[in-house]
């Protein structure tokens, strides 16, 4: 996850949460530590957006194509 040698700030924290929410059986309390972790990240580095590898800047209207 690193780009020029920058790291993505709060990366780590944030995939540990996606990864925990999708573990069978889901492990709530795990989950919930792995949130709180991820907000005192964010707030300690003052992370206002959190974007995609590849993602590019979108209007705030969201798409109207489905799938």
């Amino acid at each position: 996850m690193e780009e020029g040698g920058a790291k993505a700030v709060c990366a780590e924290e944030a995939l540990a949460l996606l990864n925990c929410v999708t573990q069978s059986p889901y492990d709530e309390q795990q989950c919930l530590r792995l949130l709180n972790s991820l907000r005192d990240c964010v707030l300690a580095k003052k992370v206002k957006n959190f974007s995609l590898a590849g993602q590019e800047k979108q209007a705030t209207k969201p798409s109207t194509k489905k799938a």
